[in-house]
Order: C-alpha cells, then structure tokens, then sequence
C-alpha cells in the first residue's frame, strides 16, 4: 500500500504584532489545534510584544518587501506613512506565499491601522482565495476595506485587546471560519476539469446582447460570468481581471466611463477598462450604455443639468442623455484604454445604437452624439493594434452579440479575432 500525504491547509495571520501580539498568539494556537498550519507575518514597525511562537515572516522582510526598513519607518515617526509600507510589503509577501501554493487563506485582527494593513495586503490576492479580517471597524462603512475583493469582515464587538470572554468567543469564531475555508479550499480535488472563464458587463439596457453572447460562448465550452456595470461590478470585474483567473472579457457595457466623466452615480473610477489590457487578457469591448449618466430619484439630479433630456428608469434611477460632446470625450478616452492594451483586443462599434433607449424613436436617440462616440472611438485606435468589429446593427442584434462571442473565443484559442 503507497504513503498517503496529508495536506495541511496553510492560513497567513497578518497583523501588528507590537500592540496584538498574545491575541495573535491565541489565534495562531488555535488554528494549529483545528489542524491548519499558521504562518505569521508581522506587520507591525516595533518589536513584538506578548507573542511567543514562532514567526514566519519577520518585520524587517516585511518592510523590505516594501522597499524601506524597519529603522527608517521607526526614525520616519509617521504612523500614516508606516501603515502604507507595511500594507505594501504584506501584499508583497502574501503574494509571494500564494505564487508557492502555500496559501489557503489570511485571516488578521485589528483596529482602524491594522485593519488597513490587512486590505490592502489581501487587495490582490485571487478571487475564492479565503481573506478574513476582524476589526473594529466592521459594523459601519466597510468598502475601503473590502473593496472589489472578496474579503469577509467579522466585527470584533469589543476592542482587539487581551483575550477575555467575548474575545475569546470572536477570536475562536474567525479562527474556526478560516479553519474551515482554507480546509475546504485545500482539498479542492486537483485537476478537476472546469471550464475557462469569461467575464461579461452588462446592464439593463443592454442584457439582450450579453444574454446573447453568454448563451454562445456557453455553447463554445466557457463559464462566463455576469457583472452588473453599477460601479461596484465594474471594479469587480477589473479585479478579477488581474487575478489571471480570466480566459477573457466580453465587455460590451461600458457606460460606467460616463458616469466617471460627467459625475453619475456609478462611477467605477478612472482605471475602468484598462486591468485585462495591462494583464493582456483577450478582450472585446463594446460602446454599451455610453449615450446615459446615472443619478438616482430624479429630485436628486444635481440643478447643473437642468434642460438637459432625461429618462426616468424608475423611481430611484434617473438617466440623462450624454451630449455630443462627452461622447466624443467617451469615445477618445475608450479608444485610448484599448490602444494601451497589452493583449489581443477587438473594439465593437454598433452603429444602429449603443442601449435600448438610443434605438431609432428611442428616448434618447441621437444620431449625432452617437456619431461623435464613433469616430473619437476609431480615431483613438487607429494605427494601433486593436481590430474594429464595425456593424450597422444595433447592440443588442442577436446577430451582434453572437459575433463578438465568435470574434472573443478567436481571440482566446488564438485564432484572430
């Protein structure tokens, strides 16, 4: 009979060992007696206090990664600037340790400092990757810590310090969920054959083309996952973008550019379309929704756009007509994105109209602005490599739509695009 190996579940505890130290001890023996293997990275900038096991992953390697030392970040006495270095490094050695498959999950307890450290440490780690933080912070606004990831957040209930009986109770809580996690994650049954994944934006005014192109690329062997193009989606979609868990992107939704030009409400920030470009994943990228703007009750459309045409979607959503000139401005910022690309990428100009509500007798058909969305677009990416799918039909064709999912996958199996 052959040796069986057992595998044991590797968790990274990251955290400041100079102020969390005998809470770090209490975890780290406790995820030890749940059979998981703790390796421990000490963000903190002064020597540990209160933690008497071994420690994986010292400070000065910690601020090293970072490119600083711990001296300079001690003689530097900016807490603010500290925070940021050690998060940086953290990152750095978390990446690393997931790059060896010695990762199965991170778990960190903090306040405020600590719980910044450990966001931006697990900010990029891959999506499904396990990241537990406890904190403070938890029962109130928790998007800087969470972000685009899939981090969970425990709230502490009382402060991070000293174990008693409701830390005890928390604690042993967040080290049995990390426990469980990484366990589950660990024995994932290796080589099991799964689908190459698709990333696809879409929103309501575009769902019957990307509904079109999903049913295709599922039909062509591909998982493909849906993101609502609202802002947070957008993110979402950016950050598994850089994960290299993606095979491609089918974003034919772009309208939360408009949004970031003009002040809407679902902005997904400036570095919008650009993460599968700077990781040369295989994308196709359409003009969707770029005719609007969101803003919410329609009470709450700021007084500078008055006169401007509107479309009120439902009684929480208002939308407003782009003009000709922020299309220009969509189409040139677009267009730039994909001519920075790194990898193989296919721009999709729908000259019959971009969403449901610029369709010919549309509420905000406008064949002027559309024409200025279409030329800056084309003359963004002219002379680059990007390749031009310019249809006369409407986005949301069905015909269309199963194009750019043909021109996506020859794009993926390298067969042009």
């Amino acid at each position: 009979m052959g040796v069986v190996t057992l595998l044991i579940p590797s968790v990274a505890l990251v955290g400041t060992l100079d102020t969390k130290g005998a809470e770090y001890q209490w975890v780290a023996t406790r995820l030890r007696e749940l059979g998981v293997d703790a390796v421990v990275v000490d963000a903190g900038i002064h020597p540990p206090a209160g933690f008497t096991g071994t420690i994986s992953v010292v400070q000065e390697a910690v601020a090293r990664a970072a490119g600083t030392t711990i001296q300079a970040l001690r003689d530097g006495g900016d807490r603010g600037v500290a925070v940021t270095a050690m998060g940086e490094g953290a990152a750095a050695v978390l990446a690393g340790l997931a790059a060896e498959g010695r990762l199965d999950g991170v778990l960190a307890l903090g306040g405020s400092g600590g719980s910044s450290i450990a966001a931006r440490a697990v900010r990029d780690l891959p999506v499904g990757l396990p990241k537990l933080i406890v904190s403070t912070m938890a029962s109130g606004d928790v998007s800087p810590y969470v972000g685009a990831s899939d981090v969970t957040m425990m709230y502490s209930v009382v402060d991070i310090s000293g174990i008693n009986r409701v830390s005890r109770t928390v604690l042993g809580n967040a080290a049995a969920a990390i426990a469980g996690m990484a366990t589950a994650r660990s024995g994932t049954a290796a080589g099991e054959a799964e689908r190459p994944l698709v990333a696809a934006s879409m929103f309501g005014v575009t769902t019957p083309a990307v509904d079109a192109a999903r049913t295709r690329l599922e039909e062509l062997g591909y998982e493909v996952l849906v993101f609502h193009a609202t802002g947070s989606g957008g993110r979402a979609l950016e950050a598994l973008a850089r994960s290299g868990m993606l095979a491609g992107v089918l974003d034919l939704t772009t309208t939360e550019l408009a949004d970031d030009l003009v002040g809407g409400v679902l902005s997904a920030g400036p570095t919008r379309l650009t993460a599968a470009g700077g990781a040369g994943v295989p994308q196709v990228v359409g003009l969707g929704a770029l005719d609007m703007v969101n803003f919410g009750p329609e009470e709450t459309v700021p007084a500078e756009f008055a006169g401007r045409t509107f479309f009120v979607h439902n009684p929480t959503v208002t939308l407003m007509r782009t003009t000709a000139a922020e299309s220009a401005e969509l189409g040139h910022r677009l267009g730039a994105k994909l001519a920075a690309a790194t990898g193989p990428t296919v721009l999709v100009v729908p000259r019959g109209g971009v969403s449901a509500l610029d369709a010919e007798g549309g509420p905000f058909h406008d064949p002027e602005a559309d024409t200025a969305l279409f030329t800056a677009a084309l003359d963004a990416v002219a002379g680059s490599d990007v390749t031009v799918l310019d249809s006369p039909r409407h986005i949301n064709d069905a015909a269309l739509a199963t194009e750019t999912a043909d021109r996506l996958h020859a794009l993926i199996t390298g067969k042009g695009g």
